[in-house]
Order: structure tokens, then sequence, then C-alpha cells
């Protein structure tokens, strides 16, 4: 089926072979409350023929959404805890997220800030927010590194991101720019000239940071799209997501971290799905991952190794789980130390 046009709606779905009329019908409370994007090329990886696809699991709704588990929340690693001003999470101290747009080209099911992106989300940073945004970067002279999340802050037009970057340069504490996108594997094509020249900044190291979760998304045009931007003098590295049924399986995990560095991708995080809402089908148990993730070691090289790790809810920061960082409780409760050496119960409150 040759797809030319995003598929923003049910209705796309269904016209796209993707959904049913009964699929259509059940999902209307899915499609009202989280939002619907595929690329056409996303879409055109989803096997049709397969119920199970690992490619479809990821963007296609699922009535599974709209199960709420009691240690779920809005926002699950804390953004707005540390958000001393619209767009800025300050978690750590060298460190800051730049939240300059909430929407993306695509909607994973299992997004841990679906309550903000998307067209009913938290929008773009006006020219007001943007300055103040700019100005609490460069009065901090602690933050070495700026991260562009949001939201795909690659769906920025070339213009738009010649302007950020601008900004950046001219703060001198400031050394590192980071972006986080999923746009080389899911709108290859639009890594072109215009915007890689967006992403150079003078004087700053810059990095972006793939995310894909199935060996099948680095197709042909994703690693010519990351050859594009390796070229030109960005660093890549990737972050991931364990989810069942898209690569809870240490051989397709590890043809992931492999296609990674066969496309000079670092392999960088590995992330345990984080307390969204209506996401409990794609969470496995730490135990789970951690047996996955330790059966990678030995199968393939340690340039392939990633980090696996748990954003602490709360706020807390990130964790290592795959290390001695966690220690079981009872009830199938854990303790895990964050980065500054204390203890938080996971779930939290239980």
């Amino acid at each position: 089926m040759n797809i030319v046009k995003p598929i923003k709606t049910l209705a796309g779905l269904k016209d796209a072979g993707l959904l049913t009329d009964g699929d259509r019908a059940s999902l209307e409370e899915v499609a009202a409350r989280y939002a619907i994007a595929l690329t056409p090329s996303v879409s055109k990886l989803i096997d049709r023929a397969d119920p199970a696809d690992p490619i479809a699991r990821q963007f296609v709704p699922d009535v599974a959404e709209l199960v709420a588990t009691p240690e779920e929340r809005a926002d699950p690693i804390g953004d707005q805890a540390h958000s001393p001003v619209e767009g800025i999470v300050h978690r750590y101290p060298d460190r800051v997220l730049l939240k300059a747009v909430h929407v993306c080209p695509v909607y994973c099911r299992f997004c841990f800030r679906r309550e903000m992106v998307g067209p009913k989300g938290l929008g773009t940073l006006d020219a007001d927010a943007m300055k103040a945004a700019f100005d609490y970067i460069r009065e901090h002279d602690e933050i070495w590194e700026v991260i562009l999340t949001g939201g795909d802050p690659l769906v920025l037009s070339p213009r738009r991101l010649t302007e950020i970057l601008a900004e950046l340069a001219i703060i001198d504490h400031v050394k590192i720019v980071r972006f986080h996108t999923r746009v080389p594997v899911v709108d290859p094509q639009a890594v072109d000239e215009p915007l890689i020249d967006a992403l150079k900044a003078t004087g700053k190291t810059v990095y972006v940071a793939l995310h894909a979760n199935h060996p099948r998304e680095l197709t042909a045009e994703a690693r010519a799209a990351c050859a594009r931007l390796v070229d030109a003098g960005i660093v890549m590295v990737s972050q991931s997501v364990l989810l069942k049924g898209v690569n809870d399986d240490p051989g397709v995990l590890a043809d992931l971290m492999k296609a990674f560095v066969e496309t000079r991708v670092k392999p960088y995080y590995l992330h345990h799905p984080d307390l969204a809402p209506g996401t409990s089908h794609f969470r496995l148990t730490i135990e789970e991952g951690q047996k996955i993730v330790a059966a990678l070691r030995g199968r393939i090289s340690g340039l392939c190794q990633p980090a696996y790790i748990l954003d602490i809810p709360g706020g807390h920061g990130k964790a290592a789980i795959a290390e001695q960082t966690i220690r079981e409780l009872d009830n199938g409760c854990y303790s895990v130390s964050d980065y500054r050496g204390q203890e938080h119960r996971y779930p939290p409150g239980a």
C-alpha cells in the first residue's frame, strides 16, 4: 500500500489497512485521549499480516491504553517538579532540558509525556517563553549541556532551529547541545542539508540521540539519514525503551544494538518503561528486564552494550538498574538509589 501522507486519525488507519471497522469503534475513546500520528515511512514498515507486528504495536492505538493502574501518573518522571520556568527542566546540576515544542512526527503509544504532547498538548513555546528559557540558561553558569526534547525538536523548521542554536552559541558556559529525536528513522528524507546545517553551532559540540526500539526501524533510508548527520560532524547516540511485545527478547535487542553500531550510532540508554497512563501492557518487571539485559553480555560486543536505566518516579533522576543500585524489599517492591545515593521505593507509595 502506497501511503504518501501522515496518518493522524482512526479513519486514516482504517484506510491504510491498519484497523478494521470493529477496531475503529472500540478505539474512539483512545483517540480522543491520546494523539495519533504515523509517517509514511512507519506505515510502510508495518506487516499487516502480523497481528503482533512490533512496529504496529509502537504506533497503532490499542484499547489497552484505557486500562489505568494505581501506580501510573501523568508526569511519571517528575518534569514539572524541576521546571523553574516554562520549557526548562533542571533536574541535574550541569544540564537542562529545553522543551521548545510538544509535537512529534509520530506518537508512541508508550510515551511518558503522552499527557503533554500532541495537538491538545502544551504546544510550542512562544517568543516570551523562549526568551525566559534562554535567560535562565544564561544566568546559570553551571549548565554545561542543553538537551532539546519535547516533543521532537527536529519537527521545527531549519530557520527556527538556527535561531535556537544561535542563542545557545553566545552562552559561553554551554558546551554541549543534544537533540532527542525519532526523525531519522520515522521521516528520514527530512534529514536534508538545510536541517543538518541548522544543527551546527559555533563553539559547541552537537549530539543527536536517536530513539528506535526494533532493528527493522534501521532501514536503508534511516541509515543513510544517520550517515548524513555523522558525516557532517554530529555525534550520534541511541536511546531505546525495553517494551513487551517489541524488543523483550535478547536476540531482537542484540540485533537492534548491532544495527545502531553499524550505523555509527553508539548505544547509550535502554529505558525501563515509565509509569505513564495506559501503558501497563508494555511494561515488563525489572527482574525480567535485568535477565534480558544480562543475556546481552558475551552475546554482543562491548560497543553494543547500552545502560539499562530507570527514571525514578517523582523526578529523582536516573538509576542504572542492571548494576547493584537496586535491592528487593517485600511485596514485589524495590529500593532504588538515585545519583545522589538516596533511596526511593518503586513503585512509589507501595
